[in-house]
Order: C-alpha cells, then structure tokens, then sequence
C-alpha cells in the first residue's frame, strides 16, 4: 500500500509540475569566459615555442592559487562587497586554471608534430618504410588545373606513424600525426557514382594499419596538425598489415548499406541523402558542391547538431518536455525512465560519433547532448548555453587542434546564435504581427548567416545573397530526409529491400534540398565578391550591425520592409532589362565576347537571341557559366574546342550546364589523351555529339558565319603538338572579321600564313591573340592579319609572364590597340555605327 501511494505522490507531483510553466532566470553565463579563455589560448600555444606552455601554466596556476588563498582575499570593510569580491575572485581563478589546463594540453599536441624522429626525417626528404594507422576516412583531391593539364588526382588519408624505418637505419617506434598522400596517376576523378569503387584506398576504414613506402615531406609551417607529409604511389594498392577495430567494421558496414540502399535514387539524392546522414559525400559533384557553397548550405552536407538533435527528438520528445509527465518520443512511450534514457542518449551519442566520423561539428553536437543527457540522468535544470560552452571547454582540452577548425567555428557560431539571438529576434518579429512558425525560422536563420557570414566570407571571399530564403526553403526537408536516412541506414545490413524502400521516401527531401541550392546558386546575383580576410570579415560584420540597427526601425514600417524586399529581390535576380540599363553590360549591338576566366581562352560569338557559339570552355566551369549567363545565353548551336589543354577545356561542364548544347567540334589530335577522354565523357552524360573539325569547313547559326582555316585535313608537318594543331577560324559577324587562332606556335603560324586561306587572313578587324600573348608569335602572321583590335585573354599576375611585352609592342607598331583581360576584364566587341565596319569594345 505504501509503495502505491508513494507511486501517486510521484504522479501527482510530476502533474502539478508539468501544469506550472517554468519561470527561466537570466542566462546563466559563467562558463563563458573559461571556455573562450582556453579556446584563444589552446589557438595560441599549439605553434608557439615550447616554453611558452610551461611559462603560461606556472604564470596561470600561481595567480589562481593567490586568489583562492586565503591571504589573497581583499579585505574590505563591507561584507557585501567582500562577497562579490569573492566570487569575482573565484570566477578569475576558474578562468585561470582553464587556461592553465589548455596550454598545458596545447604544448603537449604542438610537441608531438615537432619531436620524434618523424618530423627530423622529413627535413631531409628521407625516403622511409612506415607503419601507420589510418585515423580518418580517406578522400579524393578535388580536380584542378595546373598550367594547361588537370593535376592528378590524389587520395588524402590522415594517419598516425607508429614505426618507421629508414633504409639502413633502426627501426624507431613514435606516435606522430601525418597527411598521407597517395597518388592514383588519374587525371580526372572517377564518376561520383562510383564512390568508393574508385580506388582501393578510398575503401580504408579509420583503425587500419598499413605498411607504405613513402617519400617524407614537412608539412606547411604553422599550418594543420600533421607533423609531416608522406607521398606514396598507389598503384600497386594498399598493404595492410592490421584490420579495423570491430566497431570500425560495423560502421563501414552501415556506411556501405546506406550506399547502396540509395544506389537507384536520382543523382543528386544519391549524392546528397548518405552525406546528409553520415557525411558521406564521396558522391557529391563539383557542380553540387558549388551549388551548396553559393547559398551557404553546405551545413547540410556536413552532419552537424541538427542531425543529432532529430534523433535525440526521436528518443526524448520535444526539449521543452524532456523532464515532464506528458514527455514524448519513443523512451517513455516504451516505459524507460528518465535515468535509463539517459544511458541511451549516451549510447546513441557514442554511436553517432563512430558512425558520422569525429568532425568538429559532429564533436560539437555530440558534446552539447552528452552534456544535457548528464544534467536529464542527475535531475538538474537543463540551460543549453552553459551546456555549449561546457562542450566547447572539453573539446578544446581534449583535442586543441580544433581551436584552429574553422568547421568547429562555425559550428560553435551557429549553435551560439540558436540559443542567444534568434529566440530574441522570433519574439520581436511576433511581436510585430509576423506568424510564430514563420518568426521562428526567420530568426534562426537570420541570426545563423549574421553570427556565420564573416567567418565564411574570409574562406570563400564571397557574401551569399540567397542565403536567408535558400536555408529556410529547406529547413522543413531536413528533418524527414535525415529520419528516412538514418531508418534506411539501420535497414540496412538486416532488409536491404526495406532499406532501398525508405532511402527512396528520404530521396524527396533530399531532392528538394539540392534543387534549391542549384536554382539559388544559379540566380545572377546570387552572390557578391567580398575581402577574403579578417579585415574584410570585420567590415562584414560592422555592415551586419549596421543592417540590423536600421531593419530594427524599417520594422515599423511595413511598406519601407516591402520596398526593401523587392530591391533585394531585383538584385538576386537581375532581369536583363533592367541590369542592362544599369550596368550597360551586356551591349546591345555585341558580336564577340572574350569572357574573363582567368589564365585560359573562352569566347562568345553572338548567334541570335539567346543563343551563341562558344569558342573553347577555359579552365574552369563557374566563370565561363557565369559569363554566358550575364549574356543571356541559353542556347549554344556549337562549342568549338580549339585543343584539349585544360586550360581550354575544363570548364566545358559550365557550358553545358542548363543549355540546349547543339554540337561539340574538336580538333583531330587528341592529346593529352586523359583531357580528350575526359571532354567525350561530359559530352557523353550531357547527351551532346562530338565530331572533328578541319580546314576548309565553314558554317553558319543567323547572321554569324565562320570558316576553319586550320588544321588541315590529313595532318601536316608544322603541327608538332596539341598547340599546333589548334582549331583557327575565320569569323564573319555582321561586317566584322574576326581571327580566332587558339594557341598556334610559330611553326603553325607560318604554315597558315603559307596556306590557300592566307589571302581571306588579311586585314582583319580583331585578332585573338594566339597562346595568350606569349613571346612565341610569328611576325609574318601578324602582319598579314594587320588587325585594327588584338585581344589577349590571360589570368592576373600568371607565372607565365603572359602577355609578353615584345608580342604587345609588335601588335601595336602595326597599329593594333591591344586590350587584355587580366586588366580589362571581360572584353564585348561590337559593331560600330554606320555600317562601315567600324568596330567598337565594352569592357565589363
């Protein structure tokens, strides 16, 4: 009888709590200080010289130890005043011993990338046999160009030396953290779809040790926590010598089951679904990847708190009813008391961190739930700040590096802004008539970009203007695409069918969340350059302040609100019209456009409305995409690729992204062979026909014509190379005649000076300048064409010394005026008036 009745005491008082609604104190922020203090120290002392550490541990501990003395207390008359002496005392002291402790832990992590025998060897370049633990899953170098070919593509995997041996030496066992680069010979990355079938280093799970012939290297100075470098050739494979650890393998097999649970979803939810889940992102393009950048959604490729936080919803119910009778989620649905949840939320976090890798917004999370799930167990009133900046203290003192992670920045940042502004900024937008749902997302999101934006802007030298509407169009597919992501991932290894069955109602989310980003990436004015420095994140940040000031008083009016949305909108959007009114880009009478993309060659050639021939692709695809989409191209009846070097060729994916593409003309010598095979595979997925191009064919797309005057059919000896053998093309737009000569070297130029189409070459209008303007130019040539404009497109500041000074002076002693883009910018040739063939340029 007595139990039954302390069960309804029990009942009766968990009903009269949950019926009094909780009266929440100020802030509680005295954990604040300590955490930021360590934080800045832990930055400060992993690089600095050893002593500094001790110095900085001795200096902090004694003057703690005096204001926790005795002694030490100020003795002042008043006792009140003696008490908040006292505890300010005591709040330095903890501040103190914080930084004591991170300096401590910082110089013990910054000694281990300098002492040892590792980083000694990598000073010499000293080719060694090592063993090591690899301690994050691998990934692949995103492709880029390097001069006029595509770098190869390597596999980065961080490890921990454990023995190491150099030829002739001693065995000499250590424990130092390194950056394995291994190098695959490819070109070009394997199809995203591929994964990890790529390469058999891509499949290494973290805890496996291999045993690698490698060329030691130091790493950057001052740079990441790696001791040194060690490059290996990969062609023969990984040679293990130790398996994963056991929960390594079942975290492999969960990661390896979503992937193929989402194997037959549409491309970029089965890109986005596994990264959204585990921050698998092995399937992401580079085209996606910059989608996500440009809005500042690329949170969602990266699993972070949200994540966690939706699953410990799922266990506990809201967090507002985490303590009370009328609690939901599946814990108290199922009977398990709060004391045992917490056991499990404990659990589920250790299993989130195994799962998901140790990122630094992973860390985070994990830390933040670890600490509330400790307050639920002990019975204790749960306030999140102090639970942020308890998990920011330990992380720091755990592992010191991430004071350095910009990821953990962020990740710290947003959190802060969730729980300190935007709950500020919902009740005065409530208050303001707007809709509590939709005050809420507003403020959570505005209050994320505000707090975030400076720090992206330093890595990315670029403000998103689309960030606020793209993060709140997705912020209701986050939660149901992260739910059927992680039911399919413990679908999985028991029912694969079950599995592929909710990966694809999680594909719809998922979906939905990557055409936002690609339709906001694909906006005009989607973002604005900015200062990729601290001195520009600090202006950012003085603007921000200054936006809101006056958005607190725009608030007030609704009209003026109104107004300033439809500008914002009208930047973002930019309608022809009206940005060509302001701008006066692009002219209206334009025949030629010579794109600035930097070091490399990409041309427009008007065709009609909308449409344009496109003349080589440049060395990237986001510039030459960017400047056909400020021309207003979206047809493109002919992309003619003078040569297969990269730096005409690689951006040809931003050509043919979102057109209607007619045709691909290429020259006749596919080399480099890796560049050819590359081009063929994009026209391929893209459903675009490839065909060679020769002397003598002449085309027309409206009132544009075009002849190509090199190379000739069936070879000649004067094309010795991919330069050589550069696609040239005589151009007739409206009474201009423009010269297009690709990166013709001088034996080519002779030849074409010598070739039946020399008579046609004479006295041209405009000139593009073979091979960027180098020294190497045939005089004859240029004598023929005696061009009125010469057009040189090179890249700021290039290692080439592109244009040489002896090619500007020759161009302009025959009476040529020689515009570049390095200085110019984007350069449009237009028709002068009159119709006499007088020709006119815009620069952008």
């Amino acid at each position: 009888m007595s139990a039954r009745l302390r069960v309804d005491r029990e009942a009766s008082a968990e009903r009269a709590d949950a019926s009094r609604p909780r009266r929440e104190g100020p802030t509680d922020l005295r954990l604040v200080p300590p955490a930021l203090a360590a934080w800045a120290t832990a930055a400060v002392t992993l690089h600095a010289p050893p002593g500094w550490a001790v110095t900085t541990v001795v200096a902090s501990v004694t003057v703690a130890a005096v204001l926790l003395s005795t002694r030490g207390r100020p003795l002042l008359a008043r006792r009140r005043v003696t008490e908040r002496a006292r505890v300010t005392g005591h709040a330095v002291a903890a501040t103190l011993l914080c930084v004591a402790a991170a300096a401590g832990s910082a110089g013990l992590h910054g000694a281990d990338v300098r002492r040892g025998p590792v980083p000694e060897l990598a000073r010499e370049y000293a080719r060694v046999v090592a063993e090591v633990e690899v301690t994050a899953d691998p990934r692949l170098t995103r492709p880029r160009v390097s001069g006029n070919r595509m770098a190869p593509v390597s596999v980065l995997i961080e490890a921990e030396v454990r023995r190491v041996e150099r030829t002739g030496a001693a065995v000499r066992k250590t424990r130092t953290p390194v950056l394995l680069i291994v190098g695959t010979g490819d070109r070009k990355p394997a199809a995203p779809a591929a994964g990890h079938q790529g390469s058999p280093w891509l499949s290494l799970l973290p805890s496996t040790r291999l045993r690698v012939e490698a060329g030691l290297a130091p790493a950057r100075e001052g740079g990441d926590r790696f001791a040194a470098v060690l490059r290996v050739n990969g062609r023969d494979g990984p040679q293990a010598v130790g398996g994963p650890s056991a929960p390594q393998r079942l975290a492999g097999r969960l990661r390896a089951g979503l992937r193929e649970a989402t194997e037959d979803l549409p491309e970029d939810a089965r890109a986005l679904l596994p990264g959204l889940v585990v921050g698998d992102i092995s399937r992401v393009t580079p085209e996606l990847d910059r989608a996500f950048r440009e809005t500042d959604l690329t949170h969602t490729l990266a699993v972070s708190g949200a994540n966690f936080t939706i699953l410990l919803a799922l266990l506990l119910g809201p967090p507002g009813l985490a303590q009370r009778a009328e609690r939901r989620g599946l814990a108290p649905r199922l009977g398990i008391s709060l004391r045992t949840t917490a056991v499990l939320g404990a659990v589920l976090s250790l299993a989130f961190v195994v799962v998901c890798r140790p990122h630094p917004s992973v860390l985070r999370a994990a830390a933040c739930g670890s600490v509330a799930l400790l307050a639920l167990a002990t019975g204790r009133r749960r306030s999140l700040v102090p639970a942020l900046a308890t998990a920011v203290l330990l992380l720091v003192l755990y592992d010191p590096w991430l004071s350095r992670s910009y990821g953990f920045l962020l990740s710290v940042l947003a959190t802060g802004a969730l729980l300190t502004l935007a709950p500020r900024w919902s009740e005065a937008l409530r208050r303001h008539g707007v809709p509590p749902r939709i005050a809420e997302a507003l403020a959570a999101a505005g209050a994320a970009q505000a707090l975030c934006a400076p720090v992206v802007a330093v890595l990315s030298a670029r403000v998103s203007l689309v960030a606020i509407p793209c993060n709140l169009l997705v912020e209701a597919a986050i939660a149901p695409a992260t739910v059927f992501g992680f039911l399919a991932l413990a679908a999985a290894p028991v029912a694969m069918p079950l599995a592929e069955a909710v990966a694809w109602c999680g594909g719809w989310p998922a979906g939905w969340i990557a055409r936002v980003a690609r339709t906001g990436a694909a906006m005009p004015g989607a973002g604005v350059d900015w200062p990729g420095s601290w001195t520009g994140a600090a202006a950012l940040g003085a603007a921000t302040v200054a936006v809101l000031l006056v958005g607190r008083r725009l608030l007030r009016h609704p009209w003026w609100c109104a107004a300033c949305a439809l500008l914002l909108a009208l930047l973002v959007v930019q309608p022809r019209p009206l940005a060509r009114t302001i701008t006066g880009w692009p002219p209206p009478d334009w025949r030629m456009v010579m794109c600035d993309v930097g070091q490399g060659d990409a041309l427009v050639l008007a065709a009609g409305d909308g449409a344009g021939v496109v003349v080589d692709a440049g060395p990237d695809p986001e510039p030459v995409d960017r400047c056909l989409r400020s021309l207003g191209v979206t047809r493109v009846p002919l992309v003619v690729l003078t040569h297969f070097h990269a730096d005409h060729v690689a951006g040809l994916t931003g050509v043919l992204r979102g057109r209607e593409v007619g045709g691909i003309g290429t020259t006749g010598l596919d080399e480099p062979a890796d560049q050819a095979a590359a081009v063929r595979r994009d026209a391929a997925a893209a459903g675009v026909p490839v065909a060679r191009v020769v002397a003598g064919e002449r085309r027309r797309a409206g009132d544009l014509s075009w002849e190509v005057v090199w190379p000739p059919p069936g070879g000649h000896p004067a094309v010795e190379g991919p330069n050589d053998a550069s696609v040239a093309m005589l151009v007739r737009a409206g009474s201009l005649r423009l010269l297009l000569l690709g990166d013709l070297e001088p034996p080519a130029q002779r030849a074409l000076a010598r070739s039946p189409a020399a008579r046609d070459l004479a006295g041209v209008d405009v000139l593009k300048v073979a091979h960027h303007g180098s020294a190497y130019q045939d005089p004859g040539l240029v004598r023929l064409a005696a061009p009125r404009l010469a057009l040189i497109s090179t890249g700021e500041d290039n290692s080439y010394g592109h244009p040489a000074p002896g090619t500007v002076e020759a161009l302009r002693a025959q009476g040529a005026a020689v515009l570049r883009t390095d200085r110019d910018g984007a350069l449009a040739v237009v028709s002068g008036t009159g119709g006499d063939g007088a020709v006119g340029v815009a620069r952008h």
